[in-house]
């Protein structure tokens, strides 16, 4: 049987790279419907449910635990329960990753983010999930600094700079600002001034950084396995 080779090497069996590509799933397999249909009667009569979702289906990307609640009901229930860290981002150029950071953000029920610079930020990445927790503009860093002193909270820089503590050996406060750079040249010079601590992610490869969203999402999982699962670096 032959082998299909890459850069010399010798890879999968060519037959076997024909299956592939005559078994993949058509587009139509792959969109299956997200969420449920209309609700069963008779319907729940608690006030926390929506009459048009119950009658129309939920196809809204929540948990099932929220399926046919009411946005408000929704998000009053998330701020019984909000984690007392926040996330901040600088953005000044673009707002490359903040709509996925605000995403992350919601699934590890961020107290809330900052977005510091521009106000303006490009909503499609984060799939409507602003909706359900604050999302707050700070003009500059020392706005963002001032704000963290009156709640008396550190604020804590990820970035890979010389002289970083790793992340993975850091133990993160429970109470937190965690601040994420410009995609591309990272914390700021301003940012790093107001910065408690600057933290690195360890990285093995040949590239010099990842991308802010998912620094964040390690960053913000750093925390949920410290004060969460109690795993003390």
């Amino acid at each position: 049987m032959g082998a299909a080779s890459v850069n010399g090497r010798p890879g999968l069996p060519t037959p076997y790279l024909g299956q592939m590509s005559q078994e993949r799933p058509s587009d139509e397999e792959r969109l299956d419907p997200i969420g449920v249909g209309p609700h069963a009667q008779p319907w729940p009569t608690e006030p926390w449910f929506d009459g048009e979702l119950l009658a129309n289906g939920d196809r809204r990307n929540v948990v099932d635990r929220y399926r046919y609640w009411t946005l408000e009901a929704i998000v009053a229930d998330l701020e019984l329960s909000r984690h007392p860290f926040h996330v901040a981002v600088e953005n000044w150029d673009h707002d490359f990753n903040i709509g996925s950071i605000v995403r992350t953000a919601n699934a590890f029920q961020a107290a809330g983010v900052h977005v510091v610079g521009r106000s303006r930020w490009n909503r499609r990445g984060a799939m409507v999930t602003d909706r359900y927790l604050s999302v707050h503009h700070h003009e500059s860093v020392p706005a963002l600094a001032e704000w963290a002193a009156m709640a008396d909270l550190p604020i804590l820089g990820i970035d890979n700079l010389p002289g970083a503590v790793a992340l993975e050996t850091f133990n993160l406060p429970r109470a937190c600002v965690l601040l994420f750079g410009q995609e591309g040249p990272g914390l700021s010079e301003a940012a790093r001034e107001h910065c408690a601590a600057v933290l690195s992610i360890g990285q093995f490869g040949s590239t010099r950084s990842i991308n802010a969203g998912a620094a964040a999402a390690i960053a913000m999982h750093a925390w949920v396995r410290r004060h969460v699962y109690n795993q003390i670096p």
